[in-house]
């Protein structure tokens, strides 16, 4: 999205030269929810990949727009038209009311406290919930309140956690302050420790670049970096830090996507490329669209040397890679699952952790215009705009429908009381990992392998949350 502060800025201009003495009222009105509907039915009906398993998207399903109008008339939301045509296998598509929401999302902001965390049931089964601190997002009110990963809370606002609190409307809040706990791995009960934390939401500007640095262990030169997000507003940041391990002499690669829900394809691309370098030319994916859209549409996206879609971008800086090293969990998704996929075809991808969502459809942004798209000549009545599944990724191999997500050849979950910090030593993932690249496949009976299902994540609720884009 490199070039959607640009389109913004046309938008609000565009609007600036209406004449000035007609009424707004007679230039923008606010749209009917058949009007909104008519939109959705004509951008599914073109776009949606799994258009043939919904019987009302089929070209052939209303005789006259007068009768199209009759079956939209009957949903009393925008909402509910956009539900009632997705597919089963449709677990992705969505639909907001505010364009210049989903945008911002895109470039990489976000309201946030700039904690990420997920949500447990106490293992005792008593009913309360604990949450527990993932990641803090560099430079952000979390950071700069102390707060730090593995850290545990049983309580916002001095009001215990329970599994019947409104998640949602509890960390939706402004400002929100946690009660911090211990936990008795002996008595297995967690004991409110007198520690409070207040933390504000605002607007964040989140590199994903959370964590990059070599680690230098036996000898070795040993690449760490922990990814959070496929966002291409920072790719040459991404670049950088692969310039940082060339000059470090990395010989072995450790990409943490644990917590990746995924992004930009032309960044997974890009990232697949820094990893390796010797195969530019050749193809990376396949994307394919549903069979009305396919002939026109089928693309392959090929490694690269340069930065972006052309060949105007910076030189990728690559490590000529045979073998790397990905940590997962089910919160990689997506282009996170792409990095896997992708590269599976030429080289050894040795995956740690635990199995990925499963997600391997793209999308890119519909909006109320002739052609669907930002620079056409918008609908100025509403700001809805659809992020459906529009292409299915095929690797070199053929391999897609990775509906089970990938597991990993190596086993181990992570310990809520022993989560260790993100690229130290002592971390299990990673000392799984360093043992792997050291002494070749240790036994999983030495590793934690149950994965605590989590019944709330901080970034479920984020617009791009386990999101492809086709950018």
């Amino acid at each position: 999205m490199k070039k959607m502060k640009f389109l913004v800025i046309g938008f609000l201009a565009s609007l600036t030269m209406v004449n000035c003495s007609d009424d707004l009222d007679d230039v923008i009105r606010p749209a009917s929810n058949l009007e909104i509907s008519q939109f959705i039915y004509r951008g599914l009906n073109f776009w949606s990949l799994y258009k043939e398993d919904v019987p009302d998207l089929a070209n052939d399903r209303f005789t006259s727009d007068a009768e199209l109008n009759d079956f939209l008339d009957d949903f009393e939301s925008p909402e509910a038209t956009f539900e009632a045509l997705l597919s089963p296998n449709d677990r992705f598509s969505i639909l907001r009311d505010d364009y210049i929401e989903l945008e911002n999302a895109l470039s990489g902001i976000r309201r946030s406290t700039g904690m990420r965390f997920a949500l447990f049931n106490d293992p005792s089964g008593n009913g309360d919930v604990f949450g527990l601190v993932r990641y803090v997002i560099n430079n952000s009110p979390a950071q700069d309140a102390g707060v730090q990963r593995g850290m545990i809370f049983t309580g916002i606002d001095g009001i215990a956690l329970t599994s019947d609190s409104d998640f949602d409307a509890i960390f939706g809040q402004d400002t929100y302050t946690l009660n911090l706990a211990d936990y008795d791995a002996d008595t297995e009960l967690f004991t409110l420790n007198g520690t409070d934390i207040t933390l504000n939401q605002v607007e964040l500007t989140i590199n994903p670049i959370h964590t990059a640095r070599t680690l230098t262990v036996e000898g070795r030169q040993i690449g760490y970096l922990h990814y959070t997000g496929f966002t291409n507003e920072f790719d040459d940041q991404l670049n950088n830090a692969f310039a940082q391990f060339q000059a470090e002499g990395v010989t072995d690669l450790i990409l943490d996507i644990r917590y990746n829900g995924g992004g930009s394809i032309e960044t997974a691309n890009d990232l697949s490329s820094m990893i390796t370098g010797q195969f530019n030319g050749e193809l990376f994916i396949r994307q394919t669209y549903n069979e009305d859209r396919n002939p026109d549409n089928q693309f392959d996206r090929l490694f690269n040397s340069n930065i972006g879609s052309g060949n105007d971008g910076a030189g990728i800086n690559s490590l000529n890679l045979t073998r790397v090293y990905v940590i997962t969990t089910g919160s990689s998704a997506s282009a996170s699952e792409l990095i896997l996929s992708g590269l599976d075809p030429y080289i050894e991808v040795i995956q740690v952790g635990t199995t990925t969502a499963g997600k391997f459809e793209g999308s890119f942004l519909l909006y109320d215009s002739p052609s669907f798209r930002r620079t056409d000549a918008i609908n100025p009545n509403h700001r809805y705009v659809m992020l459906p599944l529009v292409l299915r990724s095929e690797n070199a191999n053929g391999l897609t429908d990775y509906f089970d997500g990938f597991t990993p050849d190596i086993v181990i979950g992570e310990d809520f009381a022993n989560l260790g910090q993100l690229g130290v030593q002592g971390e299990p993932l990673l000392d799984a990992v360093i043992n792997e690249i050291l002494l070749g496949r240790s036994a999983a009976a030495n590793y934690n392998t149950r994965e605590l299902p989590a019944v709330f994540f901080s970034d479920q609720n984020d617009i791009l949350y386990q999101r492809m884009l086709n950018e």
